[in-house]
């Protein structure tokens, strides 16, 4: 069985039934795909992930999504590391970033806006609609929190005197939950 970009979306959205179960139910009835399908896209990358064989690091993206729309160099300090995006059918607008060492080696995977995080007003925070950098540009003393989970990500910041939690699945924004909800 190969694996394409459906699938890459599929395995995606695995992960991110841990935040958002409606809004992935909702993407699944909208690709005609069945649970069983996201499944098995699951499985299929983690398996990918393990096996001897297959392409690791950048050339598993490669193998799954073909070329990228982008593709470049970023200094992270006094790091140099390759960028790779690519456009995503379920996710228009954002681009699947994948950051990768001198060896091909994954540095880090997730969603990002071209040009940069927007600052979008607290009622635009919907799932699906934003990431990481779009939270942080909208609300100066954001603080950065690492997920629960792989490929989670928190983002703490306050409006109107509120303190706030929007959390994230691979930089896609999942869910906002207030601060004093935190267990």
């Amino acid at each position: 069985m190969t694996f394409g970009v459906r699938q890459f979306e599929l395995a995606l959205m695995h992960r991110m039934r841990d935040l958002a179960a409606a809004r992935v139910e909702d993407a699944l009835k909208a690709m005609g795909a069945t649970r069983a399908e996201l499944r098995q896209a699951h499985t299929q990358w983690t398996a990918m992930a393990h096996s001897a064989r297959a392409p690791k690091g950048r050339r598993a993206f490669l193998a799954a999504l073909g070329p990228p729309a982008y593709e470049g160099e970023r200094r992270v300090g006094s790091l140099t590391c390759d960028v790779a995006r690519w456009a995503l059918p379920s996710w228009p607008g954002l681009r699947f970033e994948v950051l990768s060492g001198p060896g091909g080696e994954v540095w880090n995977q997730w969603f990002v806006r071209p040009g940069g995080g927007r600052a979008l007003p607290f009622a635009e925070l919907t799932p699906w609609s934003c990431v990481v950098a779009d939270v942080g540009a909208g609300f100066p003393g954001a603080s950065h929190i690492e997920g629960a989970a792989p490929h989670h990500w928190t983002v703490g910041f306050a409006h109107e005197g509120t303190h706030y939690r929007a959390r994230f699945v691979y930089g896609l924004h999942q869910r906002l939950d207030r601060a004093d909800d935190d267990s």
